[in-house]
């Protein structure tokens, strides 16, 4: 039965899901483990589930060879080496959908505050001054939001917007069909010049980083409010900084930062500390007990079927191959470079041991093949053995 070993304190219903499934040899560590820590605590898995704090990276999948697959137990999968882990034969999933709803609520709720000064006006009454005025305030009814990223958060975020009353425009580098009355727009610059507010969802990457620059500031309407939930290195911090100074940007919400504090002791350190009309939040879109169960379950499903059956589907890194219903007595996953005559290698070694393949689900992704085999026969380890000592094999498990 499989070693499973989880960090950073992730949701019972992983558990719930894994024991129901049958799987109860699991390890469970409330937080992320310093590197040398790590080592020792993921040695023998089979499956590692973590959040966005653990980093995996190359010498720790090549040091494991037991390892057979990631959880990422999050949206992010940046904190894993995903072309190591291939190359290797591990995959990895994550949980693309769970904690839509809690981002995008906090956005909408980050909007409705800055629009009003709620910050600014709160930090005035800690501090003895009551400050009753109207000036600066506006309701969020028939202001525009421009969306940048129009994936599962954003999308989300247009459709809660349009309730509150908000006119909803987006941009993505994808045609992406609107939800509601949303409206794309052709250039990041024209959704930057109508919107009142800016909301960020697009992944981390060179084509991201400080997307949001001194020059796309510049191009946002004088006052906008600018709101980043998405990844840290989209936003130039101190182009932002100075935009807020100035008085170009009325306010921001930023929730992921360039550089985050390994630690709840350890501070933030952002020259946006201190300003009034900026939120800052330590990295918690997700972190809402509904979000956690939700992604708890969909994560430790998705591992439940890549152990029991091979179903790669949703993987971010490896051939994608859908549930298949089991059709002969025994299952092998083969993972293999990609090179003519990996199958027929596979074949030849399955009928010298007299068995009949039933069944097979082939798909590729760039050096690695992945093919799921239903054997009609009695498969032992001798098979078993025998394929994995095979030069174009990079990992054979039977299930």
């Amino acid at each position: 039965m499989a070693r499973i070993v989880l960090f950073e304190n992730i949701h019972p219903s992983a558990r719930e899901v894994f024991a129901a499934a049958g799987y109860d040899d699991i390890v469970a560590h409330a937080s992320a483990l310093s590197p040398e820590s790590l080592r020792d605590a993921v040695r023998g898995a089979e499956v590692v589930g973590i959040r966005s704090r653990t980093h995996i990276d190359a010498e720790l999948i090549a040091g494991n060879p037991d390892l057979r697959v990631i959880g990422c137990f999050c949206i992010g999968t940046n904190q894993v080496d995903l072309d190591a882990a291939l190359t290797h034969g591990v995959a990895v999933f994550n949980a693309p959908f769970s904690n839509t709803r809690s981002v995008a609520e906090m956005v909408l709720a980050e909007t409705i505050l800055l629009l009003r000064r709620i910050p600014e006006k709160n930090d005035r009454v800690h501090k003895g001054f009551w400050d009753k005025t109207a000036d600066g305030a506006f309701e969020t009814r028939g202001k525009t939001l421009g969306i940048v990223g129009y994936g599962n958060i954003g999308s989300q975020v247009g459709t809660l917007a349009e309730l509150a009353g908000m006119q909803v425009l987006f941009h993505d580098v994808e045609a992406k069909l609107p939800r509601g009355n949303a409206k794309a727009t052709t250039t990041l610059k024209r959704l930057l010049a109508q919107s009142d507010v800016v909301t960020l969802h697009v992944p981390a990457g060179r084509g991201t980083h400080n997307l949001i620059n001194a020059q796309t500031i510049a191009a946002m309407k004088p006052g906008a409010i600018l709101i980043n939930a998405s990844r840290g290195t989209v936003v130039d911090i101190d182009a932002l900084h100075a935009a807020l100074q100035s008085g170009h940007i009325g306010g921001a919400a930023l929730d992921v930062f360039p550089v985050e504090p390994k630690s709840p002791d350890e501070p933030l350190d952002s020259p946006l500390r201190g300003m009034p009309n900026v939120i800052l939040t330590p990295h918690i879109g997700g972190s809402t007990q509904e979000s956690q169960e939700n992604i708890g379950r969909e994560v430790a499903e998705k591992l439940v079927s890549y152990l029991r059956a091979g179903a790669t589907k949703g993987s971010v890194n490896f051939p994608e191959v859908a549930y298949q219903e089991r059709a002969g007595s025994a299952r092998i996953l083969h993972v293999h470079r990609n090179v003519p005559g990996a199958m027929g290698a596979l074949s030849s070694l399955v009928a010298e041991h007299g068995l009949n393949i039933v069944a097979q689900h082939l798909q590729t992704r760039g050096p690695i093949g992945y093919v799921i085999s239903d054997i009609e026969g009695k498969v032992d380890d001798t098979i078993v053995s025998v394929l994995r000592s095979h030069p174009v094999t990079v990992r054979c498990d039977l299930v």
